[in-house]
């Protein structure tokens, strides 16, 4: 795999992963503001906040970069990379909200991950 092309995956699945963040974030400052306003009031305030609409916004980039990368990699090649997105999920709930870890949920993403390499690796 050409490095182009591996730093086009990485630049995909971390646009991802800093996108669930800025969902996250976006959702739970909308959450605070509507406690009261009921369903509808709930998904029109997800649906204006700033925090939602950019993380929307960097998945649609991230995925017409994930579109360049499919148009030159078997799916195969390329899918096991979004195990990283795991990791990288992860660690930005810990250190930029605040998230708590312990053992199985770590042990977890390192087997999901673990699990993305054996498949990548058996691409012939």
């Amino acid at each position: 795999m050409r490095p182009a092309l591996l730093l086009l995956i990485l630049t995909s699945v971390a646009m991802s992963a800093c996108a669930q963040l800025l969902l996250k974030v976006g959702v739970g400052a909308a959450r605070t503001a509507t406690a009261q306003g009921g369903v509808a009031g709930s998904g029109l305030a997800y649906l204006t906040s700033p925090f939602v609409i950019a993380g929307l916004g960097l998945y649609g980039i991230g995925a017409i970069v994930w579109l360049y990368v499919l148009a030159r990699l078997p799916l195969s090649a390329a899918y096991p990379f979004v195990g990283v997105g795991f990791i990288l999920t992860m660690v930005l709930g810990v250190v930029l909200l605040g998230e708590t870890l312990n053992v199985t949920r770590v042990a977890g993403t390192v087997m999901i991950a673990l699990g993305c390499v054996c498949v990548s690796r058996s691409i012939a």
